[in-house]
């Protein structure tokens, strides 16, 4: 599969929408806490792995759609 300039604006936009989206979710995560909501640990392990592997999933395809979007400078789709 050939990587066209819209797959890479796709690919960026979903990572960006993903360390928006789950930046928002973690500050908010955050403050529950410092608040001292009673919550069992589990749900705060949980929901920080979450916020950690979509920021994992946000780098890997930002990294992926920067790289098509290099290699398809110059050409308009």
């Amino acid at each position: 599969m050939k990587f066209e300039r819209r797959h890479a604006i796709l690919l960026l936009a979903v990572a960006a929408w993903n360390v928006v989206s789950f930046g928002n979710f973690a500050r908010n995560l955050y403050s529950a806490y410092e608040s001292g909501e009673d919550r069992a640990t589990g749900y705060w392990v949980a929901h920080t792995i979450l916020i950690v592997v979509n920021f994992v999933i946000a780098a890997l395809l930002g990294s992926l759609g920067w790289k098509a979007l290099r290699s398809t400078k110059g050409s308009s789709a």
